[in-house]
């Protein structure tokens, strides 16, 4: 961290050369030149949905690509000159980018770096037994739109002229999360009720449960740093067994190690479990495809779910 924070410092007293930060000067030449607001965030599940709050108003870039986890990320300088070339940095926070957090204090001397998920009331968002803030927020469609609302914001505050236009896309962006959150709710209460229990390979899924009503049981804590232990595997398959569970889930940006462990535990028991396929949790698709967006990404972990979930995907 101290050569981050190292070279954070260089960076913004003009100390730092090289490619990265040449093309990034040249990025944010060309969107002054457009007269579009240069936004940075940590996520996809922030830059895309803002992309389209924003329109042909702001050009977006998120720090973090499809498979990369964000609760162990460490900023690179190549990072560091991205943050400085935007006009406004938006990142998730409730301590999921807990390694960038000195350098978004650093940045936020000259710029305006707003947390859109600390925009939420306390009271609305899950903590775990030890007390932590569960930080996937993105998985209730609600809490989701608070936090865009608050991006939403500070992209009013840099560019006033064009606050109708922001608002006027976020709420015909919102009609469409209003609509994806019923549809999921109607296909996810068909799974029988006594199935309705999703099994991941860490603690991402806790609101995407309590919106759906679905019993959601993660084999590390809230954080991938957490580690997973022997009575954690033990009790998963104790669960998976008494309830007859199909299937577990793997997940796009992390080891599939201990999802494979339980699964190999229920085998031993006489309970034959699949893996129900691949979720999205930390990080989105790629870029071009369904599932490189907000809206494709939420539908297909629904879909998934629902197909290895219910009689029908059986």
């Amino acid at each position: 961290m101290a050569f981050i924070v190292t070279a954070l410092a260089l960076w913004l007293a003009g100390c730092a050369a090289g490619e990265n930060a040449n093309n990034a000067s040249t990025a944010n030449a060309a969107g002054d030149n457009e007269g579009k607001l240069n936004v940075v965030t940590t996520i996809a599940q922030i830059a895309e949905p803002i992309s389209v709050i924003g329109g042909d108003k702001v050009n977006v870039q998120s720090l973090m690509g499809p498979g990369v986890d964000p609760h162990l990320y460490q900023a690179t300088q190549g990072d560091i000159a991205k943050l400085e070339s935007g006009d406004v940095i938006l990142y998730s926070g409730l301590h999921l980018e807990a390694n960038m957090l000195r350098v978004f204090e650093e940045i936020g001397k000259s710029k305006p770096v707003a947390a859109i998920g600390e925009a939420i009331p306390q009271e609305e968002l899950l903590v775990d037994e030890e007390g932590a803030t569960d930080p996937h927020i993105w998985f209730d469609i609600d809490l989701w739109k608070q936090a865009l609302s608050a991006g939403t914001e500070e992209l009013k505050k840099a560019s006033p002229e064009n606050a109708d236009y922001f608002e006027s896309n976020k709420t015909a962006y919102f009609a469409e999360l209003d609509a994806l959150k019923t549809d999921a709710q109607a296909k996810l209460s068909q799974i029988p009720e006594e199935k309705r229990v999703l099994i991941t390979a860490h603690d991402a899924f806790g609101y995407f449960g309590r919106m759906n009503g679905v019993d959601v049981v993660g084999l590390q804590g809230l954080s991938t740093e957490d580690e997973v232990g022997l009575s954690d595997i033990d009790n998963t398959v104790d669960l998976l067994v008494d309830y007859q569970v199909p299937a577990v889930f793997v997940e796009s940006s992390i080891n599939p190690a201990s999802i494979n462990a339980v699964i190999e535990g229920a085998k031993k028991r006489g309970l034959d479990v699949k893996v129900g396929g691949e979720l999205f949790s930390d990080a989105m698709g790629d870029t071009g495809t369904p599932e490189g967006t907000y809206i494709g990404m939420y539908r297909h972990n629904a879909d998934t779910i629902y197909n290895a979930l219910s009689a029908e995907g059986e």
